[in-house]
C-alpha cells in the first residue's frame, strides 16, 4: 500500500510530513526508535527542498509518499524546482570544521545517509524524484 501526502513549501509543514510518516509506520510492527530514524530523515530531506530550493515558497509544492515491500520501507520526495539537488553527489562537510566553526547546519544529509540504507535520485522529466528506502530486520 502506498501513502503520500501533497504539501506546500512552508516549513510550518514538516510537521505534517513528520506526523503523515510517524503514522503511516505506525500500521507496521516497527520499533518506536526505527520510526523516528526514519522520520527525522524524512523530514531533514523534506526541510532541504522546501528551505533551499523552494525558498519556502507557498505557491511550490513537495510530494511524499511511504510504500512497503516485504521489510523494506520506501520513501518517495517528488518536486519541480530548478536547480536540482542530487543528492547523491554530495560531499560530507569534515564533522571537526562544523564543530569548529560552531555552525548550527550542515549535518543534517549526513544523519540521511547513516540512516537510511539506500539513496537513490532521478530527474523526470520536471520532476526532482529523491527514493530512500530503510531495510528492517523481522
Amino acid at each position: 500500500m502506498i501513502h503520500s501526502i501533497r504539501i506546500s513549501c512552508l516549513k510550518n509543514n514538516l510537521c505534517r510530513v513528520r506526523k503523515f510518516v510517524e503514522g503511516a509506520l505506525k500500521q507496521h510492527a516497527i520499533s518506536p526508535i526505527d520510526i523516528n530514524l526514519m522520520v527525522l530523515a524524512v523530514d531533514e530531506l523534506c526541510a532541504n527542498l522546501i528551505i533551499h530550493s523552494h525558498n519556502c515558497n507557498p505557491k511550490e509544492d513537495i510530494e511524499v509518499s511511504v510504500s512497503r515491500k516485504d521489510n523494506q520501507f520506501v520513501f518517495e520526495i517528488k518536486d519541480e524546482s530548478t536547480p536540482s539537488f542530487d543528492l547523491l553527489s554530495y560531499k560530507e562537510p569534515d564533522m571537526q570544521e562544523i564543530i569548529a566553526d560552531k555552525r548550527s547546519g550542515g549535518i543534517g544529509l549526513i544523519l540521511v545517509k547513516k540512516i537510511m540504507d539506500e539513496i537513490q535520485y532521478e530527474r523526470s522529466g520536471s520532476a526532482n524524484i529523491c527514493r530512500v528506502s530503510k531495510r528492517l530486520v523481522p
